[in-house]
This record gives C-alpha cells, sequence and structure tokens, in this order.
C-alpha cells in the first residue's frame, strides 16, 4: 500500500495560513512558489508533510487540456467554491508505472507531470527539487483532489530543523474523505492506494505506512471531530485531518480547540474549511 506523501490545504492568503499554522506551534519551511502559478509553504513531519497553498501568480495558472490534469488550475477551481482540504497526495517510486497500472484497472488517468523549483536551505543555499506528478480523477468525486509524487530529492522534506514543533506534531495520524456517499469510492481508493480498507460502521479504512486513509459517512465524521463535516455539496470529499503529537498537547490551552474524545479539534470554521484534530501520543 502507498503511503501517505503530503496534504494539500489551500486557502486564499497565504500569509493567513501560515499565521494560523505558525500560531497553533508548527514550525514553517521558508514560503516557495511553482512555475505554475500557486505558492506554498511546507510543514514536515515524520513519513508526510502538509502543504499550504494559495494561487499567488493567477497568470501563470495552468489550464487543464485533453488527457492533461492541472495541479494549478484545480486549486484555482476549488477556491472557487470555497477554500479547504483540496488534494490527497501518496508517495511513489515510479509515477509512470502508476499511470499504467491504474489505467488497466479501469481508473481514469493523464499525462505524467514533470516539474522541478528552487528551494531554500536553512542555511540560505539553494537547491533544486524535481517531481512527477501522476494524476487520477473519477466523476463520482470531482472535487476530491488526488494523485501520487515521486520526489527526486525526498530528504528535503525531513529536514531535522523543520521537524521541531512546538506543539509535538510528529505524523499524519488519519485523513478524511466523506460524504454519505463515499463507500461507492471504495473501490477507486483501494486501487488509488494499492490495498483494501477494513469496514467499520460509517468508515472504510486504509492503512497506509504513512497514516489512515478513512471514507466516512457524516454521522461517523461528526463523532470524530465534534462537527458536521464542511462542504457537503462537494460530493466525496476531503474534510479533516488528525496530526499525531508526541508530548502532550498542553501548549494547546487558550488556543479554542474542543476536546472531542481522544482529540483536540480545530472546527473548518476557524480552519480555512477543514476540521483539523490533534492527538497526544506520548
Amino acid at each position: 500500500m502507498k503511503p501517505i506523501n503530503h496534504l494539500v490545504i489551500t486557502g486564499h492568503d497565504l500569509a493567513a495560513l501560515r499565521a494560523l499554522y505558525g500560531g497553533l506551534g508548527f514550525t514553517l519551511c521558508p514560503q516557495a512558489q511553482h512555475p505554475f502559478g500557486t505558492g506554498n509553504t511546507v510543514i514536515q513531519l515524520h513519513g508526510a508533510y502538509l502543504e499550504l497553498l494559495s494561487v499567488t501568480v493567477p497568470e501563470d495558472v495552468v489550464e487543464h487540456r485533453q488527457g492533461a490534469f492541472s495541479f494549478s488550475a484545480f486549486n484555482r477551481d476549488y477556491l472557487a467554491r470555497h477554500e479547504g482540504f483540496s488534494m490527497l497526495v501518496l508517495g511513489t517510486q515510479d509515477a509512470r508505472a502508476d499511470i499504467d497500472a491504474w489505467s488497466l484497472a479501469g481508473l481514469t488517468t493523464y499525462a505524467p507531470f514533470d516539474f522541478s523549483r528552487e528551494a531554500s536551505l536553512p542555511d540560505g543555499d539553494k537547491v533544486t527539487v524535481g517531481f512527477t506528478l501522476a494524476f487520477t480523477s473519477t466523476p463520482e468525486a470531482p472535487w476530491l483532489g488526488h494523485f501520487a509524487c515521486q520526489h527526486f530529492l525526498p530528504d528535503y522534506y525531513e529536514q531535522p530543523q523543520y521537524l521541531k514543533h512546538a506543539n509535538g506534531a510528529y505524523a499524519v495520524e488519519d485523513v478524511w474523505i466523506v460524504s454519505d456517499r463515499a463507500a461507492q469510492i471504495a473501490h477507486h481508493v483501494a486501487v488509488f492506494v494499492g490495498g483494501r480498507g477494513v469496514p467499520e460502521g460509517g468508515t472504510i479504512a486504509f492503512a497506509t505506512p504513512s497514516g489512515r486513509i478513512v471514507l466516512s459517512d457524516a454521522e461517523s465524521f461528526a463523532a470524530a471531530f465534534g462537527v458536521p463535516p464542511p462542504h457537503p455539496g462537494d460530493g466525496p470529499h476531503l474534510a479533516g485531518l488528525t496530526i499525531a503529537c508526541r508530548g502532550g498537547l498542553g501548549m494547546m490551552a487558550g488556543k479554542g480547540l474542543e476536546r472531542v474524545g481522544s482529540r483536540l479539534v480545530l472546527p473548518p470554521a476557524r480552519a480555512f474549511g477543514t476540521a483539523l484534530a490533534f492527538h497526544a501520543i506520548g
């Protein structure tokens, strides 16, 4: 089963996204710019990372075309609807092989997308990070962005100085795809991740090497996060995530999070359209 590689959380104002996540105790990497109109800030965790994203140069956005999926156009169009958790990205060693395998299994696929950009190291030196992206989609979940990413400099995304967070953030624990029709995309997700899910109540969970992907109905999501899922009109969509934290959650006091079972939750209304939860793991 493929691991979760990173999660894309998009908003209109990248500075505001940075302020929220920095205020919650995350260590932020320097802001970066893609060559296709989006800018980002990465939050590095063990095994995966968060990507805070905005459309920063609209005139550089690349449009979708026949047989080619555009990362920047998808996020621009997503933001035209609302802010939120726009894309789930898996890690891969061979993006082109994934496209071939998904196509053989009946999934909609697109041409591989190769790109690189300049990145900054903490000492100010510059390096080039490169990627090949393998996209898929399903008409049953048009606003569920998902693809696999092959990194050509993966160590850049696990630098010791960026893995230390004041809130103890350590890893992605789970990712929730929510709709009362979520079970209808279980086969698609199984092919995408390369493994079977385990049904339990109103959920189907895929235990990847770097966090669970949970297909959930609205009731099960509300029980876990204490709020209804955002964006119910989107069909099966990314609604929330949980960050596993070490060392307790004491620094979260006074930040307006609600306790729901073993989670502390910042509701979508205060987190740019995403239910953001924290869970202490020791």
